[in-house]
């Protein structure tokens, strides 16, 4: 969820949580583990913030995170806090 400072930050971008993936001017990075299926979620960077769209949806939504947000995520995921999610 994007705390209030962020919002404001998105706003004056022009970003917005449910901006069409594809009007964004941004170089999206899939992770190597992809299986070359668009099977993978993608991220790019936006100004101060990073972009996440699912890749089999590259037109569609994408959702607009604080670096610190995304930074929390990679923390959780990489302690393994997700993983039950992931079978």
């Amino acid at each position: 969820m994007l705390g209030q400072e962020a919002r404001e930050g998105t706003k004056m971008q022009g970003l917005h949580n449910g901006v069409a993936a594809g009007s964004l001017d941004a170089r999206w990075v899939k992770a190597s583990a992809s299986d070359g299926r668009d099977d993978c979620v993608e991220l790019a960077e936006v100004g101060e913030s990073v972009a996440v769209r699912n890749s089999r949806d590259p037109q569609g939504p994408a959702l607009i995170f604080t670096r610190s947000e995304l930074a929390a995520f990679v923390d959780g995921a990489s302690r393994g806090e997700f993983d039950a999610m992931t079978v």
